[in-house]
């Protein structure tokens, strides 16, 4: 089966649902009662990395109430949208998905959530760079040069079907507030991700079984529905 997808980048990356480098400072300023931009601090919580802010442990620690060293989708809904937004339970199955503990599947423990803190914080810059008429949303055409401007020149008609998973059957044109922007993107740089293991050259283009398709697709599909 062969696809095209665009260009996107060819370097290497370390930590696949990670954002790329985060846009130049803006002057949009979220309504979260915390900020995320915070100062590295020493943990003195050994099952953090090292230099994990404070902030961050913290807002892990005050959900894990049963001190197990993990947390549930219910947890880390709780703890994410008290930090950035309010998140939905499908964004949130969708990133336990992706920053998921090899070891308990259904739930993050304090490496896996501080690098997701990490990562929404970059969305979150790039969030508020793409969201031109500062309206707290970002519509079809910011997520275009949003996707764009990270590496992704996603074809109309996929962009279409994404936003369709958004929209109220109203007609009126879909808004993205940050937790499904943060999804979008996700599924986008997810997939492409996996699409460039098997597209070796970069030409855009890769040649996957049906078996292979559909294990590379699926988990997009059903793990937070």
């Amino acid at each position: 089966m062969s696809s095209s997808y665009g260009r996107y980048h060819s370097e290497s990356e370390s930590y696949a649902p990670s954002a790329p480098e985060q846009p130049p400072h803006s002057n949009y300023h979220h309504t979260s009662s915390s900020n995320y931009h915070y100062a590295n601090v020493n943990s003195s919580t050994s099952s953090f990395p090292a230099g994990t802010p404070q902030e961050v442990i913290r807002s892990f620690q005050m959900v894990d109430r049963d001190g197990s060293g993990f947390i549930d989708e219910r947890e880390l809904q709780q703890a994410l949208s008290s930090g950035f937004h309010h998140f939905s339970l499908r964004t949130i199955r969708l990133l336990i998905f992706l920053f998921r503990n090899p070891h308990q599947p259904l739930s993050i423990g304090p490496k896996e959530f501080a690098a997701l803190w990490s990562c929404l914080g970059h969305w979150r810059g790039i969030f508020e760079r793409y969201d031109k008429d500062r309206s707290g949303k970002i519509d079809p055409l910011e997520l275009r040069d949003a996707l764009y401007g990270i590496g992704y020149a996603v074809p109309g008609s996929v962009l279409q079907l994404l936003l369709s998973k958004y929209g109220d059957g109203s007609g009126r044109r879909v808004e993205l507030g940050f937790d499904s922007f943060v999804e979008c993107g996700m599924i986008i740089k997810g997939l492409t991700d996996k699409f460039k293991e098997k597209d070796t050259r970069y030409t855009g283009s890769a040649t996957l079984s049906y078996e292979t398709f559909m294990t590379m697709v699926l988990p997009f599909l059903v793990s937070y529905d």
